[in-house]
This record gives C-alpha cells, sequence and structure tokens, in this order.
C-alpha cells in the first residue's frame, strides 16, 4: 500500500506530466506539434532524460494568477544524453499559457544554463512560447534579460543551440540570436521582433506571420536560421546528427566516430571537377562530399548566400569546419552575406577548437554599388578578422582562382595558414590576365594586347610563381587533396599559439 506522501508524489508528477491538459494538447497536435516532451524524447537518448524543477510554480498573486498554477510553469528542464555524450535541455510548453515567460520559468532555464557550463556540456533549447507573460510585468522581462546574459557568457565555453518549434516573438528572438546554432521548422515557427499587427499600426503594411518572420525568410534572406526542416522530429533527428560533430566543451577534446575511410584514399574524378574553361562553374561540393569521410557532411546556412558554404565532416574520425567558395553562385564571389556568414562560423570553429579547411576559388569581392554602400568593407573585414584571429589549424586548398583582395582574405599564408595547397591549374593574382593587361598595357590594342595577356597567363595563371615565395606549401594533384588534407591535420593536431594579452578585440561590427 502506497504511503499518502507518494500518493501526492505521484499526483504532483502526473499532474505536470499532463502539462496544460488534454484539450491543449490535442490543439497543439492538431497544428503538428509535439508538445514539450514529446520533443524532449525525440532528441534525447531513450530513457536518458532527467527532470529538473519538475514542481517550480510562479509566485504572482494579480490578474487571477493565484489561481492559475501549473507544475513546471511552462518549461521543461533537465539533463540527458546524446548517443552516450551529456547534454542539457529545456522545452517550452505551448499549453501552459502559452508557454510564456515568467520569473519562474527564467529561473528554470538559467538553472540548466548553469550547470551546463559548470561541467561542460551543450545547451539545447526549444523556443515555443507566446512571449513575455503579461500578467508579471517587468518580472519576465528581468527573466529574459538573465538567460540574455547567460547566453553571453557562456558563449565560446559551451555550444549553445536553439530550436524554434512555434512562435517566438519581441525581446525573445535575443537568445536565439545569441545561440551559436538555430534551426526552424517550416510553416510553424516563426520569428519577428514585433509582429504584423504593429507593423501595420506603424507602417500600413499588409504581411503575414510566415511572410514577416517564418522558416523561409530567416533562412533565405536573414541569416537568422541556420536550417529549416519539414516538421519537428526531422527538425530533432538533426539536432542530434550536428551535435555529433560537436565537442561539449571548448576545453574538451573533439568527439571521435571509428571510420573506414582511408586517410590516403585517391579520388579520380577529382582531376577533372574543374572545368579547362576558367570562366565555366563547377560545384565545390562534390569536392567536399569527396574528401569527407564517408561523403557525410553537415551544411549550415545552405540556403543563405550560396556563394559560399560552410558546415562540418570528419577527417580521420575527427570533427572538422569546411569554408569553400562555390563558382556555381555568383562565380564564387565574396559578398556582404557571403562574407558574414564565413565569419561566424569560423568564429565559431575557433572557439571550441576545430580544425578549419578552406577549398578556394575566388575570382574577388563581388562589385557593385549596392554592395559598396552596404558596407562591403566593413563587413568583408569581418572575414579577414576572422581568419586571422583563428588559432586552430588551418590548412586551404586552391582549386582554381584567387584573385585580389579576396585571395589575402581566405585564409592565406599571409594571414597565418599553417598549411597552403593550390592544384595544378590554381591562379593566384591581382587579378585575371584579360583585366590586368589591359591596365598594364593601356593603349594596347589587337594582336599584341593578345600577345601581353598570354604573356601575363604563363606568369601568373599558375601556382608556382606564388610557390616560389613560399605563400603556397605545395603544388598537389587533385586526386590526392584527402590524404594530403589528413596528413596536414595529423601534423597540426597539437598546434599551439597564444596571441598577445587583450581583454577583448574590437571586431568590426
Amino acid at each position: 500500500m502506497k504511503s499518502p506522501v507518494v500518493k501526492v508524489l505521484e499526483e504532483k508528477r502526473a499532474q505536470a506530466r499532463l502539462g496544460g491538459g488534454d484539450k491543449r494538447v490535442q490543439s497543439q497536435h492538431e497544428r503538428g506539434k509535439l508538445t514539450a516532451r514529446e520533443r524532449i524524447d525525440v532528441l534525447l537518448d531513450p530513457d536518458s532524460f532527467e527532470e529538473y524543477g519538475m514542481f517550480v510554480e510562479h509566485r504572482q498573486h494579480n490578474f487571477g494568477m493565484e489561481n492559475n498554477k501549473t507544475p513546471g510553469d511552462g518549461v521543461v528542464t533537465g539533463q540527458g544524453t546524446i548517443n552516450g555524450r551529456l547534454v542539457f535541455v529545456y522545452s517550452q510548453d505551448f499549453t501552459v499559457m502559452g508557454g510564456s515567460m515568467s520569473e519562474a520559468n527564467a529561473g528554470k532555464i538559467c538553472k540548466i544554463m548553469d550547470l551546463a557550463a559548470k561541467v561542460g556540456a551543450p545547451v539545447v533549447g526549444i523556443n515555443d512560447s507566446g512571449g513575455a507573460r503579461i500578467q508579471e510585468g517587468v518580472d519576465s522581462l528581468a527573466g529574459y534579460g538573465e538567460i540574455f546574459q547567460r547566453n553571453v557568457d557562456y558563449s565560446g565555453v559551451v555550444p549553445q543551440i536553439s530550436m524554434i518549434m512555434g512562435p517566438c516573438a519581441g525581446g525573445a528572438v535575443y537568445s536565439p540570436a545569441l545561440t551559436d546554432f538555430t534551426f526552424m521548422v517550416r510553416n510553424s515557427s516563426y520569428m519577428f521582433v514585433t509582429g504584423p499587427e504593429v507593423v501595420k499600426t506603424v507602417t500600413h503594411e499588409d504581411v503575414t506571420q510566415e511572410e514577416l518572420g517564418g522558416a523561409f525568410i530567416h533562412t533565405t534572406k536573414t541569416g537568422v536560421a541556420d536550417r529549416s526542416f519539414g516538421n519537428d522530429i526531422d527538425a530533432l533527428l538533426q539536432t542530434r546528427r550536428l551535435i555529433n560533430f560537436l565537442p561539449s566543451n571548448n576545453t574538451g577534446n573533439l568527439p571521435y566516430r571509428e571510420t573506414s575511410d582511408p586517410a590516403d584514399r585517391i579520388d579520380l574524378s577529382l582531376n577533372t571537377l574543374v572545368p579547362e574553361n576558367p570562366n565555366k562553374p563547377y560545384d565545390i561540393r562534390q569536392l567536399l562530399l569527396s574528401v569527407v569521410d564517408e561523403g557525410d557532411f553537415f551544411e549550415i546556412k545552405p540556403d543563405y548566400a550560396q556563394n559560399v558554404i560552410v558546415g562540418f565532416g570528419r577527417m580521420q574520425g575527427r570533427p572538422v569546419g569546411f569554408v569553400a567558395n562555390q563558382p556555381m553562385v555568383l562565380a564564387g564571389c565574396l559578398d556582404i552575406d557571403a562574407s558574414v556568414k564565413a565569419a561566424r562560423f569560423i568564429r565559431f570553429c575557433d572557439a571550441f577548437e576545430i580544425p578549419i579547411v578552406s577549398f578556394i576559388d575566388v575570382p574577388g569581392f563581388l562589385p557593385g554599388v549596392s554592395q559598396e554602400h552596404h558596407g562591403i568593407i566593413r563587413h568583408g573585414a569581418k572575414l579577414l578578422y576572422a581568419y586571422a584571429e583563428a588559432t586552430v589549424p588551418k590548412i586551404s586548398v586552391i582549386t582554381r582562382k584567387a584573385y585580389g583582395g579576396a585571395y589575402i582574405v581566405m585564409n592565406s599564408k599571409h594571414l597565418r595558414g599553417d598549411v597552403n595547397y593550390a592544384w595544378a591549374n590554381a591562379e593566384i593574382a591581382v587579378m585575371g590576365a584579360e583585366g590586368a593587361s589591359k591596365i598594364l598595357y593601356r593603349g594596347t590594342e589587337g594582336e599584341e594586347l593578345k600577345a601581353k595577356e598570354k604573356e601575363y597567363k604563363e606568369k601568373f595563371a599558375n601556382p608556382f610563381y606564388a610557390a616560389s615565395r613560399g605563400y603556397i606549401d605545395d603544388v598537389i594533384r587533385p586526386q590526392n587533396t584527402r590524404w594530403r588534407i589528413c596528413h596536414a591535420l595529423t601534423l597540426l593536431y597539437k598546434k599551439k599559439y597564444t596571441r598577445p594579452y587583450k581583454k577583448h578585440d574590437n571586431l568590426p561590427l
């Protein structure tokens, strides 16, 4: 026979697990969304979740709130494992007062963030909330502020991942913006600072929630979100996959996965990847998929600034961050969005000691009035700064063009690139032969100009001049790219470089 205390405990647990009740759970399911606890069950290893703060309740008495209390108060928090590795998680429960932020549930979130930082484990935040709890006034806003402060304090200490799986509006959007990666679910999640009603009142623009801040907008136009997925389950499973590439903290070892893919594997198809016509595009993804272990590549921001590709793969079982110019889009030119996208990714890798491999085919920065007027100088400097600042192993392979300032910015030897390779057909110069000849031999025309262009090509349309100056460490055959990178990574595995003391840098924001 159960004691009265045990009965009360079981009743309290059952009430907490029920959230806002059967009707609201059903409503959540009808929207194609999982509940807060169902999401945790999908994200974490089976039976690994240990909940904290199940019985926490708000302490408000205004507006009849003393009669509206639910154990847990609208957020489920705790720890569990993903493929056996410790992870902390909080999941907002939309069935309880719309998942609104209260002083009490903010305290629960802050508690697990503090624990994650103490023990060195990633934090995954599942956002599905109507925003600040109006009945609590400034107390709910203070809760957001406490979370933001921890996002900043623990940035670069433990990986932080935000999942937007419902509404996320007003002040709530700034926590995901501060975290390392943000995933959204198409047609059921959105983010904006001010909603459609306020926009219409202030600017007289008619816009839907999806048009203002849906997954499509944030993965293609703003770059706020890193990936979007068709449903909750896919998003959660892909989050598990991402975490497999990440270290638990900034002082731990990189996760290792056994691989049967030989480090010295040769890929003959790479010998014909780059077309003979220097102006013809090719898909750099083929190179990425060829060199990583077993073709497993996790791309970040695949639909945003597609002229540069960033993402994670493994080499000899260990995670590596990849940055690659994409000749299929804008000829691989760097523009504002691509510069910021790559810079942010590089800084994450550097913070968590993940080596960076760059594949370079860049004819320069994108020209145009719009780019200049919107600050390509300042934004391009962010990419330069990120590469120069990074002290992790940095390896680059120039596959075709590396012209002008873009050559310098893309992990050149001058920014302390550790090992810099070039394919035999690479061109490293201030600009292309045609443009250079017209400037160098102004006034020359016809056959004479063509002869000068040919002369320039013979001198600079190859990697050997740069190699003779020591700016390229070796000229390699494309088919050997994987094993040359693996060898360089092994060499650099215990690289140490210490920057001069400073309180912090002043990134050109």
